[in-house]
């Protein structure tokens, strides 16, 4: 005969299996699985806000992005995941174009995210949503270059760059996104050969990210560079002497401003298409876009937010300064970079 425990003595158990497995014992709208690509420390303080708001506990898992799509690949249908959050246009849709989205209705996200910085949208709400934005703008050595050289992202194939042009790899997601973004307003042909100028430009072979890219044309082996500007943000903000003295030895640039406007990469996320705890992982996408939630990100990560109206307090990422923004909108950024892919490779930007 089996042996039958009391009703209590389960409840008990099922609580035990629930905290050795990482997931709270508790209802299934009080938790949040969410798997973010953002790997900075400020944003301990968005999800314990979130938790002290809702009282929804998030379990959390970080990695880079294509490690995440391809956990989120292999696992399928089963996967735990109620959110998503990503770090690039391009990243964003992959995972749009994998299916792994469901379409979200918000009249929240609705009226405070505005339409060009959504993802997919069939008519039943968008498939995901940008959470904050940074722009892809040109550092330049104050001694070696003037600023007139640099007006747009064009200018960085001219020949008298010539030696002069430091990036990082063409295939990273940020160059992928702004190539894309080019080809889809000057076109596909345009924008190889800008390409291939600027690969004849090269200072050296593209390695490194974004914060070493500084460092060179502050070090005068590149004339001109290409930064995100939360990257540049940050070293503004340090303390080291190092890179106080990097700071004093570039300038920057808002590229294009007569034109379409300076290239804008975003972070954001959605609502997986299976996800356990939809309830809870809307909650989440409508939080973000909430005025605590977006001085989050503008001042511990000195990104900029997407809702116009949020107040931030972040003085040395305001210093900056106003600058026209490119509007095409992130789901074409995303798909274009297929075309960018193909113009690097061809371009021979490795």
């Amino acid at each position: 005969m089996p042996l039958r425990l009391p009703r209590r003595t389960l409840i008990a158990a099922a609580a035990v299996a629930g905290v050795l497995h990482g997931i709270p014992a508790a209802a299934a709208d009080a938790v949040l699985n969410l798997y973010s690509a953002r790997h900075y420390q400020t944003d301990e303080a968005l999800y314990s806000d979130f938790t002290k708001r809702t009282g929804i506990r998030i379990n959390r898992i970080e990695a880079g992005d294509e490690a995440l799509l391809e956990r989120l690949r292999s696992e399928g249908r089963n996967t735990p995941a109620d959110v998503l959050l990503l770090v690039d246009a391009a990243r964003l849709w992959r995972a749009q174009i994998d299916g792994m989205f469901q379409p979200v209705r918000s009249k929240t996200l609705e009226a405070r995210i505005p339409a060009h910085l959504r993802g997919k949208d069939d008519g039943q709400g968008a498939e995901w949503f940008a959470f904050s934005t940074r722009a892809r703008v040109i550092v330049y050595n104050k001694a070696t270059i003037k600023p007139e050289q640099i007006r747009n992202y064009e200018d960085l194939a001219s020949t008298s760059l010539k030696g002069r042009v430091c990036t990082r790899s063409g295939t990273h997601p940020y160059m992928l996104s702004l190539i894309g973004a080019m080809s889809e307003h000057l076109g596909e042909a345009k924008t190889e050969a800008w390409a291939r100028g600027v690969v004849a430009n090269f200072a050296r072979t593209p390695r490194g990210g974004d914060t070493d890219q500084i460092k060179a044309v502050a070090t005068g082996e590149c004339g001109v560079a290409l930064t995100n500007t939360y990257y540049l943000v940050r070293m503004m903000r340090s303390d080291a002497a190092a890179d106080k003295d990097a700071v004093s030895r570039i300038g920057m640039i808002w590229p294009n401003q007569e034109t379409w406007g300076t290239h804008v990469n975003v972070s954001g996320g959605g609502v997986m298409r299976n996800a356990p705890n939809r309830e809870a992982a809307v909650k989440f996408l409508e939080y973000l876009a909430s005025d605590s939630a977006q001085a989050y990100l503008a001042d511990g990560n000195n990104e900029w937010p997407v809702v116009a109206s949020a107040p931030t307090s972040n003085p040395v990422l305001n210093s900056l300064g106003k600058f026209k923004a490119d509007t095409l909108p992130v789901g074409s950024v995303g798909r274009a970079q297929v075309t960018a892919a193909k113009i690097i490779d061809r371009a021979g930007w490795r």
